[in-house]
């Protein structure tokens, strides 16, 4: 990929090696924390892949541009970034993994307060999911087309279509 399909909006990749390969580190950990997340209940994935997007943003623009073109999470990030939009299956997601878990706490917790705790936080989080904006666009079907922007990867018209 070239530095052309750079977001111009992007942050400066950091001249210093150490801090650029510090940053890249910390987005091959949270994209790791990400994949993980997709298999394991109680980790979310889109934070982490927001996380990884600002740190390669900041170390290497082609794997933050890979990132926003995967298939599966790309979508995702594109609605959060261009609209702060969560889609209404995302949510119901987050939502469905948070009653579960805190079910979960509940009846295996030892003390009172742990639920109670755990419930608030769940339901602050559940509260800020549920007041975020759908994307304004509908997801495709098949997610086959994305147009011609994303069949060439080109994120930035990506963004400048919505």
């Amino acid at each position: 990929m070239d530095d052309q399909t750079a977001l111009a909006e992007d942050a400066p990749v950091c001249a210093s090696p150490l801090r650029r390969r510090l940053w890249l580190a910390l987005g091959y950990a949270a994209v790791g924390l990400g994949i993980a997340g997709t298999v394991l209940p109680l980790l979310p994935t889109t934070p982490f892949l927001l996380l990884a997007a600002g740190a390669f943003a900041k170390s290497s623009p082609a794997l933050r541009d890979r990132l926003y073109r995967d298939p599966r999470f790309g979508p995702l990030l594109r609605d959060w970034q261009s609209e702060g939009a969560i889609p209404r299956k995302a949510k119901a997601a987050a939502l469905i993994g948070m009653s579960v878990s805190w079910a979960i706490v509940a009846l295996t917790a030892s003390r009172p307060l742990v639920p109670v705790l755990a419930g608030t936080c769940m339901a602050a989080v559940a509260v800020y999911i549920v007041t975020r904006p759908s994307p304004s666009r509908p997801a495709p079907q098949d997610g086959a087309s994305e147009g011609t922007a994303a069949a060439d990867g080109n994120v930035s018209a990506l963004r400048n279509e919505a």
